[in-house]
């Protein structure tokens, strides 16, 4: 479980109960007690979310456990399977312990896929391939998956999906709209993978990081339906303005490549897709700590989305009216996933983006932090989750020569917040269900001898 001391920065030093605050919503969403509460054994029953699965009826079951949460995901299954055989496979984006008993471990690369992520993918279909229609298929899906592995379709490169995902990120697509593609060119993305193994049955477990959480955005389905079409995929293209910026094998894929299997498909009455934690979750174990810690707590919403500097503007907003109308010590909390057009050269992710573009909105405001992370530890191409902003952090900055509309310019809220020692770090949680956002008023000035 993460200490609350994982959230320690300069600032959050004077707020204890807002350290442990963080840490509980992070705990919530752990997915191994994630997957317990709807996997359970009795007897020579495996019950997935009130299905049973007679174990003596299947030949073998095959574990695939998929995703920057797939390690945790997949823990508690080897005691859950004692005597039956089993197999299975992880592929996950950091490797720090050990795969458990009858487990094989692997990474892929994320944002961007590698050749690690060909590597696995091409580990996965393998693995895949060995599926009989007397055997059960259980998938652990988490969010990352569809970067950590890529099996291209023909005509289709390692270089060519790099270069579109790049552009992708670049431009400030949802992740849904990235995964409307992903999933046309991919050979186990878009429910592919129960069309694969049809007609063995397959359930799958899913640790959502997605807003909404549309299962076929989730690591790009693999095993459920995908409702979305061709002219989809290309329409998110068009939106951004892409076609001159990826390749023309891309193109042409995305217009001569087979329909996904689609809702209503016969495959999909052998698949169960369960969601087992998300963002919403977090939300709510954030509102009880904080209400347990005397803060009068309140969500705000778990779909926030759009550009992370819009955004800002909307929370800051939010917060400065409950300034005026709220009793304090107050905690009002959002959920979601925002973008970043990005358009300078430094370095940062949404959270520290949404947090940088905070500092002015806030600046003199007395008793006041808005905090922003990234549940899975990991905010964009960085080691910070998020940043932690003040009413005070406009002039801190200034003192030191910095203007964070500098650094915005640049993109580059990861190097202001790092100056001020005020980076989120917990490391990789193990976990994902998108961002959360926190804003906290206080009646007082804070000491650190203080309960808050």
């Amino acid at each position: 479980m993460l200490s609350p001391n994982a959230f320690l920065t300069r600032t959050l030093a004077q707020y204890p109960a807002v350290r442990r605050i963080l840490a509980a919503a992070i705990n919530a969403v752990e997915p191994g007690n994630a997957v317990q509460k709807f996997l359970r054994r009795e007897g020579n029953q495996l019950i997935i979310d009130g299905q049973n699965y007679a174990l003596e009826k299947f030949r073998r079951i095959h574990i695939l456990s998929l995703g920057k949460a797939s390690h945790a995901m997949a823990s508690p299954l080897p005691g859950l399977l004692a005597g039956s055989p089993f197999n299975g496979l992880i592929i996950t984006k950091h490797i720090s312990t050990p795969p458990p008993p009858g487990f094989e471990q692997m990474t892929g690369g994320h944002p961007i896929p590698n050749e690690d992520s060909l590597k696995a993918g091409e580990k996965a279909l393998a693995f895949l391939n060995s599926v009989e229609k007397d055997d059960l298929l259980l998938c652990l899906i988490s969010g990352g998956g569809s970067a950590l592995i890529t099996t291209p379709l023909d005509g289709i490169t390692l270089d060519d999906m790099g270069s579109l995902t790049f552009a992708l990120l670049k431009s400030g697509a949802r992740v849904d709209e990235i995964n409307t593609l992903r999933r046309r060119l991919d050979q186990l993305k878009g429910g592919r993978v129960a069309e694969m193994v049809y007609p063995a049955r397959a359930a799958s477990l899913i640790l959502s990081d997605v807003v909404g959480n549309p299962l076929e955005a989730i690591a790009s389905g693999p095993t459920a339906p995908d409702p979305t079409s061709r002219k989809d995929a290309l329409n998110v293209i068009r939106k951004y303005d892409l076609e001159n910026q990826i390749p023309k094998s891309i193109l042409h894929a995305l217009r001569e490549s087979s329909e996904t299997p689609k809702p209503g498909d016969k495959i999909f009455g052998r698949v169960q897709n369960v969601l087992v934690g998300s963002n919403a979750q977090a939300a709510q174990a954030a509102l009880e700590q904080a209400e347990a810690e005397g803060f009068h707590a309140r969500i705000l919403q778990t779909d926030l989305q759009g550009e992370a500097r819009d955004a800002a503007r909307i929370i800051c907003n939010q917060l400065r009216e409950t300034m005026q109308t709220a009793p304090r010590p107050f905690c009002l909390i959002a959920g979601g996933e925002t973008t970043v057009t990005v358009r300078g050269h430094g370095r940062g992710g949404r959270n520290q983006e949404l947090a940088l573009a905070s500092v002015a909105e806030l600046a003199g405001m007395e008793n006041v932090l808005l905090l922003s992370l990234a549940t899975d530890g990991e905010d964009g191409p960085t080691d910070a989750a998020g940043a932690v902003v003040s009413g005070d952090t406009l002039e801190q900055g200034n003192s030191l020569g910095l203007s964070p509309q500098t650094f915005l310019q640049e993109n580059d809220a990861y190097h202001y917040f790092q100056t001020l020692e005020d980076l989120l770090k917990p490391g990789p949680t193990g976990t994902n269900v998108n961002d959360l956002i926190f804003c906290f008023g206080f009646d007082r000035p804070i000491l650190s001898k203080d309960t808050f």
